[in-house]
């Protein structure tokens, strides 16, 4: 089986728990095109089979949430998971919606953005919350910011009793959103942590596609469901050009051979025979293998 299958990843498991289980179902190499914290839930794309080849093609889309902060708090972990280390009223004028809006609106557009301490970014050769859970002092530790872009964002819910705003973000790789809550939480004049986060999107991936280890566990044996739900990497390929080889030129590029074609460089899926045969990529006019069926 090559393909690739949308996990939605319960709360309070890693996503090497899910690919580890989705592995022992379906007795194939699994893989992933980047995690999910332990507390978040939502879109996990697993790679299966010869489609893990194709993670390098999939780590720098971009990111759906959905995110409920909790006001007047703050932890050590920037999530619900941390231990709480300041708490403070929350003035009623802060769950002002138009106020919340125009706040929201203000992180639109290209920025830089301060990882949290607990992250798994490399400081000196030693990730950043390794700091952290040694309780190392990180005063002399410059942690560079970020180029992100915020795409949307948009306002949900705000809840005056239980003191949250619920928000929709659409992001580029390598944000934070415990990072973007707490940063929200500054221009309102107040502190946050994210209390929940639910990934909705990675690149064309949505939480609508994809289904449960349950149901993956009921339906492995089931040909029209697994049709259903994996995405083949004919299909995930679907945009790109094609190229049409002979039986003869089938033999050299199977063989690694690089064939010549008056092609711009690019990706293209290769036929044989109107029969899927992989992946190829042109650079120089020169075709050349890189993923096989």
């Amino acid at each position: 089986m090559d393909g690739i299958i949308i996990i939605n990843k319960p709360k309070d498991c890693t996503s090497h728990d899910i690919v580890y289980k989705v592995k022992k179902i379906l007795g194939e190499k699994v893989g992933h095109t980047g995690t999910l914290d332990p507390m978040a839930t939502g879109v996990l794309p697993l790679l299966i089979g010869k489609a893990t080849l194709c993670s390098k093609y999939l780590i720098n889309h971009d990111k759906m949430y959905k995110v409920l902060m909790q006001l007047g708090k703050k932890t050590d972990t920037a999530d619900g998971e941390g231990k709480i280390i300041k708490e403070q009223q929350v003035q009623e004028e802060i769950f002002n919606e138009q106020k919340i809006l125009k706040t929201l609106e203000g992180f639109k557009g290209k920025q830089t953005q301060i990882p949290p301490i607990y992250s798994a970014i490399k400081v000196k050769g030693k990730k950043l919350y390794e700091y952290a859970r040694k309780g190392e002092s990180i005063e002399n530790i410059e942690i560079k910011p970020r180029n992100i872009e915020i795409y949307d964002i948009e306002l949900l819910n705000v809840d005056k009793i239980k003191q949250q705003i619920q928000f929709k973000v659409k992001c580029s790789k390598g944000t934070y959103i415990r990072s973007l809550c707490e940063d929200i939480a500054t221009k309102l004049n107040t502190i946050a942590y994210m209390k929940e986060l639910e990934r909705l999107q990675v690149g064309e991936f949505t939480i609508e596609e994809s289904t449960s280890i349950e149901m993956l566990e009921k339906n492995k044996n089931e040909k029209e469901w697994i049709a259903k739900n994996i995405i083949t990497i004919e299909e995930l390929f679907k945009d790109k050009q094609t190229i049409n080889l002979t039986d003869k030129q089938l033999y050299l590029f199977l063989n690694g051979v690089k064939l010549t074609q008056q092609l711009e460089n690019e990706i293209y899926k290769v036929y044989n025979n109107e029969k899927f045969i992989g992946i190829g990529t042109i650079s120089n006019n020169l075709l050349k293998r890189d993923i096989v069926l």
